[in-house]
């Protein structure tokens, strides 16, 4: 089965070919340039750009994979969450070139594409596993079946890991996107430089609005040359303490799932799956339980069509496909 995957969900206009369990191409076009001044992603001229480069990235797939539109037996597509306008052309997009093609449609949630990002790249993970969504927009942590079921433990009441390092970033002066300028300078920096704020919930839901208010105001407490000081000082130490906080309650609520689900098998997804602390706490956190751990390489932890087009695939084996009236759903849930 020869599937194109079409991800626009945010901000990157991405498409893949994937081949009976083989990425053939993977394209990724990023905006972030067109959004660093702004200090984050703009709706508007996101879902302008979706439509400005859907095409050429969509037949440069199709070139890298040395394959025709019309070898194609399916194409899987995002159709939530995420934001409106740029889910409209992705999804607009699929459904004209599928109904051309004459070839199923499969629509794809998101989340459901992290997921089964570990997927992409053997050994897949057993079912059942604990798997931690942590992107831009999303932090969840949920229990993974066969055939597609989630057992959602917990989710963020506020802000995303990924936001509040973007958040973050801002008050460092460090730009858009926030999490690797972070975790670049983390590298060099003493992470118990301060000790900001931990919020662990009772349950497994996360909550990182304390964490971006309690920097504000500890910059806030300074006059501008004391701040100017300790960021040209100390910015190094001050990121490495920001990424402790963030990393120490993911890890935390992840071992504390391991206790009590029982897992065998944890896999961490999504853009903040990149940061270089977590990766390590995972696979440190799985030596010590005894539990094997599943994180997909650097490109499949950013948005990226590959997940998409497997995750489509896998519908479509089970029997799912979508009807031409599919419309988006920017608040889509697992």
């Amino acid at each position: 089965m020869r599937v194109l995957g079409i991800e626009t969900s945010c901000d990157d206009t991405a498409a893949a070919v994937w081949d009976e369990g083989t990425v053939r191409a993977s394209v990724v076009s990023s905006q972030a340039d067109l959004h660093e001044e702004y200090g984050g992603v703009v709706p508007e001229i996101a879902s302008r750009d979706h439509q400005r480069l859907i095409v050429p990235v969509v037949r440069r797939a199709l070139d890298d994979a040395s394959t025709d539109a019309g070898a194609l037996d399916a194409v899987a597509v995002t159709h939530g969450p995420g934001l409106p306008g740029s889910l409209m052309v992705g999804l607009s997009f699929a459904k004209a070139f599928a109904r051309g093609l004459d070839v199923p449609l499969v629509g794809v949630n998101h989340l459901e594409g992290h997921i089964y990002s570990v997927d992409l790249e053997p050994p897949a993970p057993p079912r059942p596993f604990l798997c931690l969504i942590v992107s831009g927009g999303h932090t969840e942590l949920v229990r993974v079946d066969d055939d597609f079921r989630h057992d959602v433990l917990g989710r963020t009441r506020d802000d995303a890991a990924g936001e509040a390092f973007d958040k973050v970033a801002q008050l460092f002066g460090l730009g858009y996107p926030g999490g690797p300028a972070i975790d670049q300078h983390a590298e060099q920096g003493a992470p118990d430089f301060h000790d900001f704020p931990r919020s662990r919930l009772e349950n497994f839901d996360f909550s990182f609005s304390g964490l971006k208010t309690s920097v504000l105001y500890y910059l806030r407490d300074r006059s501008e040359a004391e701040r100017a000081e300790l960021l040209d000082t100390h910015l190094a130490d001050l990121c490495a303490s920001v990424q402790a906080a963030v990393v120490d309650v993911l890890v935390d609520a992840v071992q504390r799932a391991i206790d009590e689900v029982g897992a065998e098998h944890v896999a961490v997804v999504g853009g903040v799956a990149a940061n270089s602390s977590l990766r390590r706490r995972i696979n440190a956190v799985g030596a010590a339980e005894d539990v094997g751990v599943s994180v997909p390489s650097l490109p499949y932890c950013m948005d990226n069509a590959a997940m998409i087009a497997q995750a489509g695939a896998q519908r479509l084996a089970a029997g799912t496909r979508s009807p031409a009236t599919l419309g988006i759903d920017a608040g889509l849930q697992l």
